[in-house]
């Protein structure tokens, strides 16, 4: 059988992640035309959306990097899975040769440290880091200039705001981000790309600046979810090739979580899940959470905490540096009363072992929820509220966001998906077919 070669696309930057990781590898897109291509892009749309960290001569390092790389790898049967491939790193990951600033205005020398374990994994694939994206102050709420690609007045979500815009304007075909409640699956939809947050810790949080290290997600933005799955695949410790996937059973978590998104949120996800059950699938009423108040007290609680143990050091130094909203999280976290930090801390395997139960008893494989309570509000004061990924990020179960339309402004909606614990093969999986039917039906 005659091996496949990729033909080129005449416009790389509409090219899908294993479209593009194919063709760059076989060389039917030369580097260099792909760098040229992104450059003219990036000269277009950064200006306005402001999704990364300024950089002299971005793309004069890039050519040499990617010459670099073509050295390194002339022969394109010889090349690693994800050559020449452009990478927007969340800038509180650490990155040889890059400061971390972490969106403050922290002396960057307080925060120094080892290049992130999931920066080096995705060197070796071959990928270039085209720069760092703009994050909120320290991963919390305290809002970077990034705006949305659908309406520049409209905020693009945080924490991991410039990953999620940078994306969706086409700037980079991948990027990285960090999710403690909502900081990839809000912006992700807000900015209508996939968000993908797997199992917590299935990817190494090694050499990114913590948040609340009990709740803190490292995960990745893509423009649809194959590209998202196959860089799981080569980044997940212990990933399991899935063989079958039998169509999914899935459920609407009734109760007080889904009054937490608003009129057009709903209506939006009472819309997606008429779509899929149209489409054959089998979605069912799960009353589920009844004490959702007290998990996202825990939640908070566990974050504040822990944030003010993080920041001890830098916030004794340099408190009067840190902006207001992290300064009133970091002095809740410093009144927190021990023995309830150690059971909210207690209560992220307590709310994962419930959900599991409720699975299993219902027959049920995905959890279906808005990823956010509407679309992106207008403004940049505020990132918008996390509330509907809370409890998936406290039970670190892994998480989905797909594109689900948009409102009358063109702002999108997303739907998330939540899987079994370390499950993300079979929720990727999933997550392909969901968003095809979601794609093919208005």
């Amino acid at each position: 059988m005659a091996q496949y070669q990729p033909t080129a696309s005449p416009d790389p930057l509409a090219l899908s992640v294993p479209e593009l990781a194919a063709q760059l590898r076989a060389g039917t897109l030369p580097l260099a035309v792909y760098l040229d291509a992104l450059a003219a892009r990036f000269a277009t749309r950064e200006p306005d959306l402001q999704a990364f960290v300024p950089e002299p001569d971005r793309f004069g390092r890039l050519q040499r990097e990617a010459a670099a790389l073509l050295a390194a790898y002339p022969r394109p049967g010889e090349r690693p899975p994800l050559f020449g491939l452009l990478v927007g790193v969340k800038d509180i990951f650490h990155v040889d040769g890059f400061v971390t600033q972490a969106g403050s205005r922290v002396p960057a020398g307080m925060w120094a440290g080892s290049e992130s374990a999931v920066v080096r994994q995705l060197k070796a694939l071959g990928a270039l880091i085209l720069g760092k994206t703009v994050t909120t102050e320290f991963a919390y709420f305290a809002p970077g200039p990034t705006r949305n690609p659908h309406h520049l007045d409209h905020t693009p979500g945080g924490s991991s705001s410039g990953s999620a815009a940078a994306v969706a304007a086409g700037l980079c075909p991948l990027a990285l981000g960090t999710q403690t409640i909502g900081s990839i699956t809000r912006p992700a939809a807000y900015c209508g790309v996939v968000g993908y947050k797997p199992s917590y810790d299935r990817l190494s949080r090694a050499g990114v600046i913590p948040l609340a290290p009990s709740l803190d997600h490292v995960g990745l933005f893509a423009a649809s979810v194959p590209g998202a799955a196959l860089v799981a695949s080569l980044l997940l410790a212990g990933w399991q090739p899935v063989a079958e996937r039998p169509r999914p059973v899935l459920a609407i978590p009734d109760g007080p979580y889904l009054a937490h998104a608003t009129a057009a949120g709903l209506a939006n996800f009472a819309a997606a899940c008429e779509r899929l059950q149209t489409a054959g699938l089998v979605v069912r009423h799960v009353p589920a959470m009844p004490d959702f108040a007290a998990i996202a007290a825990r939640h908070h609680l566990l974050m504040a905490a822990e944030a003010a143990e993080v920041h001890a050091a830098s916030f004794a130094r340099y408190g009067a540096l840190y902006h207001a909203k992290t300064v009133d999280l970091i002095r809740r976290g410093q009144a927190a009363a021990p023995a309830a930090v150690a059971l909210a801390r207690e209560g992220r395997a307590q709310l994962r072992q419930e959900l599991a139960a409720l699975m299993a008893a219902a027959g049920i494989d995905l959890w279906l929820s808005p990823s956010a309570p509407g679309a992106a509000p207008a403004g940049l004061e505020s990132t918008g509220d996390p509330i509907m990924n809370l409890p998936w990020s406290h039970a670190g179960l892994p998480t989905v966001t797909v594109p689900a339309g948009v409102n009358d402004q063109g702002l999108p909606f997303g739907l998330q998906l939540a899987g079994q614990w370390q499950g993300d093969e079979q929720l990727l999986a999933w997550a392909i077919d969901i968003e095809q039917i979601l794609e093919k039906q208005p």
